[in-house]
């Protein structure tokens, strides 16, 4: 199975899920390695009345076997209603490298 597929399903088993968009954003760095890059959009509620920091702490907990598998994952974490007053989603940066 392709890595994002396994990223996707272990998100899905931790959380509660609204809205889930993983996008493989590896052709944008400099090493071009197929699946080492990606970008995380989770809107779940259960992340209300959690800070930023400890939502990507979760995600980092749901992730841990398969975090040494890819070099970067840019995580956008929200709750519905955050969401519903996003008027537009960061950009991922460009990586220089290093593994």
């Amino acid at each position: 199975m392709p890595l994002q597929a396994l990223i996707e399903e272990e998100i899905k088993k931790g959380f509660s899920v609204c809205h889930l968009v993983l996008e493989n954003e590896s052709q944008m760095h400099s090493r071009g390695e197929p699946e080492s890059h990606f970008k995380l959009v989770l809107v779940s509620n259960d992340f209300e009345g959690v800070a930023k920091v400890k939502r990507h702490q979760a995600v980092y907990k749901v992730l841990s076997e398969l975090m040494p598998q890819f070099h970067a994952l840019a995580l956008h974490l929200y709750t519905e209603k955050e969401w519903g007053a996003l008027l537009e989603l960061p950009t991922s940066p460009h990586c220089g490298g290093g593994h």
